[in-house]
């Protein structure tokens, strides 16, 4: 063998190490990403329509989030209902939420909230009693299709400890028709 012939040999092989390094790396970072800053959730069930439908797949963003009033958030399933919830942030620490269901109106602190993205009135009931005042880290959040959405208007869910939130959904991923950042 000449050495033009082992030098171009050990060229490509120095090249495809290159290649592999970089592969592994890509996927390390990537991994990294979407285990530490970022999320993919899938959305289960109905609660969130016309927001979200069952079956989207939602970009969270799970590092350095505090909840705020608004905010479509994942809940961990880890919390006694056992599943991973999607819902909105309703209050927070502090509020007094009370819902009259015979107007369908929520309120938060005396203020009747002003919610366009919602399916219909609040008219379904829980098991909870208004009104109620949220404790220490406590968030109260509900489904943007209330009259089919378990949440803390049931004593299964109730008031949520703020630690329980794993993020907030930033970008709907798919469908891919419906991709988009999440209002």
């Amino acid at each position: 063998m000449n050495d033009t012939s082992a030098e171009n040999k050990k060229k490509r092989q120095l090249s495809f190490l290159e290649w592999c390094e970089a592969l592994v790396m890509g996927w390390v970072i990537v991994a990294v990403i979407f285990s530490f800053l970022f999320r993919v959730i899938l959305v289960s069930g109905s609660s969130m329509v016309p927001t979200l439908t069952n079956g989207d797949r939602l970009l969270v963003q799970s590092i350095k989030y505090t909840p705020q009033r608004g905010d479509i958030v994942i809940v961990d399933g880890y919390i006694d209902y056992g599943k991973p919830l999607v819902k909105r942030v309703i209050a927070m620490e502090g509020d007094t939420v009370d819902i009259d269901f015979a107007t369908g109106d929520v309120s938060v602190n005396g203020e009747v909230l002003n919610e366009p993205y919602i399916a219909e009135r609040t008219n379904r009931a829980g098991d909870i009693e208004f009104p109620i005042t949220l404790g220490k880290n406590q968030i109260f959040v509900m489904g943007d299709n209330r009259n089919y959405s378990e949440d803390s208007r049931n004593s299964d869910i109730g008031c949520l400890d703020r630690r329980d939130i794993l993020g907030k959904a930033i970008f709907r991923l798919s469908p891919f028709d419906k991709m988009g950042r999440i209002q």
